[in-house]
């Protein structure tokens, strides 16, 4: 059923579901009003509840307990005997670096204070390079060898523990463990420079360019936020009905900036030297190695055949698009208040995994915006699973970017207790005033399925190792649980359950980021852009704009973009097998925890895509790539996080 037709049936049936249900759930009002304002004569109990993060300066103390820490499990793991200890050892190291990047990581783009975010910064490159330099320490390495290189011991171990260990293991082979001193050295010094121009660049995708104001047709300029005289474009405005607003914000957001090119060019570079210093063809090569997919030449085939069989699929998706405008979004939207559709998740989760949110009200310092709702998600029978910090709402410099974020990974602990997962959800919706809630529009509504996918699999999640918990696995893997809650998110029968009113081009950008990080290219960033739009997009370029400056996914996703496709193809598989035919199938939710979901990255991914339980895939990956699957391939609606489709 085309998105527009989805949502005027549901609008209908809504009608009548509305006269029936008068009052908002605890979880629906949370998000539908303005939240209640943190008592400021509480005690500050820290970003997250971590103490010593009441100000800035608690990064600092953070990051030498961290490191006292790791001084301790490092001669820990150096002076025990091979076994099982070996990689607990490893994995609580691995967890108490964590808990200080994974927070900082989030802090340094998503908190309004900038004395917070560039204390996070520096925090973020500190212990990384404590990591790089722990993934080249040869006594430590040295540690882990003997355990896998001992038959005995290694056959005494449970799988998890195993796989883990030689997770570990692939750790420091690609990052040149083998190398001489000489050598590990300058892969450390690569490295760092990588996690300072990887800030760079992020950073630098973020930024708003700015215009003249008299340079934009003065009915257009109340679109953009207008600073005195000039205009600044922090986005493309890809939902606007109107075209030329979103001619110019694509024109002008997309406008070069010279210093970012460079940069990108560095980041490049220095990810090639690393690659081929630590004995690899491309970046590409290393990247890769240890994913699905295996090699840039298998993602390149797949990228191929997809292009060829979905060609005729593309002028569709568009003509969606274009139909979505054709309806007025006063008649559906308000249907499809936030808080509506936080209802239809929670109800979705419930029926088909016994899950349920709890909205609890933040501590003081607990949030870094007052807009920031915390939801406990609880299992009926196991009580807690973790917490979610929903930070849903726009704000001035805030990313317009949709992600997920771990604080805090899953365990078990050493007194036998499980650690809680943590995670921040990041949106980008215009925030609720007085008198109306936030209204979301289809894209808007795919996305936030989409990041709650992301979310339920590290709740989900129960590993003994947080090395391996939730999304901590294969990227092309991790982006499958996401997807499938998009199919949800367009299914009628899911939706008609909470609609009531209130009172991605995909494959250009994967082909793309291949070629920046397979064998280096004597041509500029742009030029290589260009042939590629034009080998796999099939709309012209746009003279002065370069739309690879705005890619933030090439530093967390370099030369693993194609997993997007590669995961909307599994998670189609899984929708069309498992719940196509009753979206609300407890067993079938039960099984895709157990088998799925619940092992995080403790397995491999083609074994559960494989499993005997659940045969999701019948075509071997990566030795054969067979085209059946390519028949149950599913574009959604479109492809929401797919910028170029929408000029």
């Amino acid at each position: 059923m085309l998105a527009c037709q989805l949502f005027v049936s549901v609008v209908r049936n809504s009608r009548t579901l509305s006269r029936l249900v008068t009052t908002w759930s605890p979880v629906g009002a949370a998000f539908n009003a303005q939240q209640r304002k943190v008592d400021l004569f509480q005690k500050n109990v820290g970003l997250f509840g971590v103490p010593g993060l009441s100000t800035p300066a608690g990064f600092e103390v953070a990051q030498q307990r961290a490191l006292r820490e790791t001084e301790q499990l490092v001669e820990t793991a150096c002076n025990n005997p091979p076994g099982a200890l070996t990689v607990e050892t490893f994995d609580q190291l691995s967890d108490s670096l964590c808990k200080v990047a994974d927070l900082a990581d989030f802090v340094k783009v998503g908190h309004p204070d900038p004395a917070f975010r560039d204390a996070a910064e520096k925090a973020c490159i500190n212990i990384g390079t404590v990591v790089e330099r722990l993934n080249t320490n040869v006594e430590l390495c040295r540690s882990l060898k003997n355990l896998l290189d001992n038959k005995e011991v290694l056959d005494s171990l449970d799988p998890d523990t195993r796989r883990v260990a030689e997770l570990f293991m692939f750790d420091f082979e690609i990052s040149g463990i083998h190398l001489d001193e000489s050598k590990r050295g300058k892969a450390v010094s690569l490295n760092v420079n990588l996690l300072d121009l990887n800030n760079e660049f992020l950073n630098g995708t973020h930024l708003p360019n700015r215009i003249e104001k008299t340079a934009l047709p003065e009915h257009i300029r109340h679109c953009f936020s207008i600073d005195g005289n000039s205009i600044q474009i922090g986005g493309l405005h890809a939902d606007s009905p109107d075209e030329l607003v979103r001619e110019a914000a694509y024109k002008i957001f997309l406008y070069p900036n010279s210093s970012l090119l460079l940069c990108l060019d560095d980041l490049l570079t220095c990810r090639n030297e690393l690659a081929k210093l630590v004995g690899y063809e491309s970046f590409a090569h290393r990247a890769l190695n240890g994913t699905m997919a295996k090699t840039p030449e298998t993602v390149m085939k797949f990228l191929e055949l997809l292009t060829d069989k979905l060609s005729d699929r593309y002028g569709r998706s568009h003509a969606v698009r274009a139909e979505r405008y054709k309806i007025d979004p006063s008649l559906y939207s308000p249907y499809f208040s936030l808080g509506a559709c936080m209802e239809g998740l929670n109800m979705l989760f419930s029926q088909l995994l016994g899950v349920s949110f709890q909205n609890e009200q933040p501590m003081a310092g607990e949030v870094w915006s007052e807009e920031v709702r915390k939801l406990a998600v609880v299992h009926e029978t196991e009580g807690l699973l973790g917490y979610i910090y929903c930070d849903f709402f726009r704000r001035p410099d805030k990313p317009h970017q949709d992600c997920h974020f771990t604080i805090q990974g899953g365990r078990l602990k050493e007194d036998g207790k499980y650690q809680h997962p943590v995670v921040v959800l990041m949106l980008s919706l215009p925030p609720p005033t007085r008198s109306t809630p936030t209204l979301l529009n289809p894209g808007m509504m795919e996305n936030l399925f989409h990041e709650m996918g992301h979310a339920m699999h590290s709740m989900l999640g129960r590993t003994r190792y947080q090395h391996v918990t939730g999304t901590r696995c294969s990227t092309d893997f991790a982006e499958v649980p996401s997807i499938l809650m998009e199919f949800f998110a367009t299914d009628y029968r899911v939706v008609n359950q909470f609609a009531r009113h209130y009172q991605t081009g995909q494959v250009f950008y994967a082909a793309l980021d291949q070629v920046y990080h397979g064998k280096p290219q004597n041509r500029s960033t742009t030029d290589i852009l260009k042939k590629m739009q034009e080998k796999f997009y099939g709309l012209p370029y746009v003279p002065n704009t370069a739309w690879q400056l705005r890619f933030s996914h090439l530093i967390g996703y370099g030369a693993k973009y194609y997993s997007y496709l590669m995961s909307r193809a599994i998670a189609s598989m899984v929708w069309r097998q498992c719940f196509q035919k009753d979206p609300f199938n407890r067993d079938m939710g039960e099984r895709y925890r157990r088998e799925m979901l619940a092992h995080g990255g403790s397995k491999e991914p083609m074994l559960m895509v494989q499993g005997k339980e659940l045969t999701y895939f019948s075509w071997p990956l990566p030795s054969s790539l067979s085209l059946g699957f390519l028949h149950s391939f599913s574009p959604i609606s479109s492809f929401p996080r797919s910028p170029l489709l929408y000029v």
